[in-house]
């Protein structure tokens, strides 16, 4: 078991609970640069002084059940009389734990920060006030305000709150440019640890681009800055007092910081919080195809000399590209101007796309490259038509056919799809190709992870449609020296995925 946990650093739960804040755009407010020595700034003081008053704390409450829920501790029996029972009738009560089982508000903090002191818009964490039923918004003076949801992102964690900026004279901060920040620059973090409020630290940028496994678009900035329980959604600023970024998780054996805490950088959060504003919702960009990593023995199967891009591994039926401008086997290297260096790096920058916006894609396909033009759809109704596309699963019900011919190739046994083999697998109807029937043990097909039913509709980008054609292909590849063979595999419903598979 794992002493090192990654753990949201927004929220310090009280008895129960979340917290929020809002965002917005306005000028930075004016102090003094501070002065940097060798070892580190002189001092933050006229900093920290001029970005103070537009940092808050955000508190959050939320009606839960008392006990009955799952994990919840019963009420001992006890025998008449006993010393115990005033205590642990009081202890139960107070918990909800009691025989009346009901409701109690819990509550907890977080941090955020004001970007727009004429609207009142405060920007925090989405997990500070996920399924808070109040959130309210502390100010460094000691004022509370009460907020509303403007709107949130999951995908980001990103949360927009407003307040009435008539209830408070509002200081606001803006977001920065954190593509400018380099490993090693000074940054400081503002916020409410464990509950306590106006908090600064100091550290650098320890690492940029970091993908923790938390969202489809990973790209945070890592800092050594102090960050703890609390301090999710507020800022992490530059030396001039612009936010590059949102403090919202870190990495710590007990909670506490340990110098490796994680923010989103604001190149990514600043679209995320406009669209929020304007809309309500996000409206990403969206291509309409799946994709896997480009690894060096695919990348060799295709003719490319180095592994980059992102190889699409199908086109979702519906989708903007559904009209053959970009198909399965394709490697994207390059969109909209912007370099695809690995799988991960695509989503993002479409998804960063104005829906509707006409792109210039640059592709490889079969080892030459090419610039096709694509336009965006909406990646939140592509989610839609992705989770309705399950493919095809009813059965034909056509006479049994005679035997198959089988062939054993690489490891694998393959034969022909036909009513019998597709009714012993479930494989979908609209599913063309060579089944797999067999797949030996210790095998190089078996250490790629390819599992009888599976179905090879392409090798080396080749349509193979009979075991024979499945002979062929690789016996051309070996002719030609080729010491992988790239093969286009179909699940049972049709769901695509490349797998090289060595020959030698």
């Amino acid at each position: 078991m794992t002493s090192t946990l990654l753990l949201r650093a927004a929220r310090r739960t009280l008895i129960a609970g979340t917290t929020a804040l809002l965002v917005g755009t306005v000028a930075a407010p004016s102090f003094v640069t501070p002065t940097f020595a060798a070892d580190g700034p002189a001092s933050v003081a006229d900093l920290a002084q001029g970005v103070l008053g537009a940092v808050v704390n955000i508190s959050t409450s939320q009606t839960v059940k008392g006990t009955e829920g799952p994990g919840a501790v019963p009420m001992p029996q006890l025998p008449e009389g006993s010393p115990f029972q005033d205590f642990f009738d009081d202890f139960f009560k107070n918990r909800g734990g009691g025989k009346d089982n009901s409701a109690q508000k819990v509550q907890s903090l977080g941090s955020g920060f004001v970007i727009d002191a004429e609207q009142g818009i405060v920007v925090t964490n989405n997990h500070v006030i996920a399924d808070a039923d109040d959130i309210e918004v502390n100010f460094s003076d000691g004022v509370t305000l009460k907020a509303t949801l403007v709107g949130t992102d999951t995908k980001t964690d990103v949360a927009v709150l407003k307040v009435d900026p008539k209830g408070h004279k509002l200081t606001a901060v803006k977001f920065g440019d954190s593509t400018k920040m380099r490993v090693g620059d000074w940054v400081m973090a503002v916020g409410n640890p464990f509950g306590l409020g106006g908090t600064v630290t100091v550290g650098i940028v320890s690492a940029r681009n970091r993908d923790i496994n938390s969202g489809p678009y990973d790209d945070f900035i890592q800092t050594d800055a102090a960050i703890n329980r609390g301090n999710s959604g507020g800022p992490l600023f530059n030396s001039v007092g612009e936010v590059i970024g949102i403090n919202t998780a870190i990495i710590s054996p007990s909670g506490g910081s340990i110098g490796i805490g994680f923010s989103i950088p604001s190149q990514l959060a600043s679209g995320v919080v406009e669209q929020l504003r304007q809309f309500g919702e996000t409206r990403r960009g969206w291509l309409g195809v799946r994709i896997q990593p480009v690894t060096d023995d695919i990348a060799e199967s295709l003719g490319m000399a180095t592994a980059k891009g992102a190889l699409v591994a199908g086109v979702i039926k519906g989708g903007p590209v559904d009209n053959g401008t970009i198909q399965a086997g394709d490697v994207i290297i390059k969109f909209d101007g912007k370099d695809i260096h690995e799988m991960r790096d695509l989503p993002r920058v479409v998804a960063e796309s104005p829906v509707g916006k006409a792109v210039d894609v640059l592709i490889v396909r079969k080892g030459v490259e090419q610039t096709v033009k694509v336009t965006l759809g909406r990646l939140e109704d592509g989610e839609k038509l992705a989770s309705g596309e399950n493919g095809n699963t009813e059965q034909d019900k056509g006479k049994q056919a005679p035997a198959v011919s089988t062939a054993s190739v690489l490891g694998m046994t393959v034969g022909e799809l036909n009513d019998e083999t597709r009714k012993k697998f479930s494989i979908a109807a609209d599913v063309s190709g060579v089944v797999i029937t067999d797949v030996a043990k210790d095998s190089a097909a078996a250490e790629r992870g390819i599992q009888p039913g599976e179905v090879i509709t392409e090798i080396a980008q080749e349509s193979v449609a009979t075991p024979k054609d499945v002979m062929d292909r690789i016996g051309a590849l070996k002719e030609q020296g080729r010491k992988n063979a790239l093969l286009m595999l179909a699940s049972k419903t049709g769901e695509l995925r490349f797998v090289t598979i060595r020959m030698d």
